[in-house]
């Protein structure tokens, strides 16, 4: 059985073939996120906004106020 002839190489073929090729190699494989598992008693620092009287409420009973918030944003988060 005949095969039919090949067409010849154009520039625009080997460049688009060689910028694939390029890109193939230099590119990094898209991984899947890893979910980090949450630890019981584990705290995360983080900045967070909030506003003046908020903060003076939690402080207000002295130390101890950053505990006593997170125990309020748990209650409200349902956890």
């Amino acid at each position: 059985m005949a095969q039919p002839p090949r067409r010849p190489r154009t520039l625009q073929d080997a460049r688009t073939e060689a910028e694939a090729a390029f890109k193939k190699t230099t590119t990094k494989p898209v991984e899947a996120p890893v979910a980090k598992a949450a630890v019981p008693g584990v705290r995360e620092l983080v900045s967070l906004r909030i506003d003046q009287d908020v903060l003076e409420y939690f402080q207000q009973d002295g130390p101890g106020w950053q505990d006593r918030m997170n125990d309020a944003l748990r209650k409200a988060a349902g956890k």
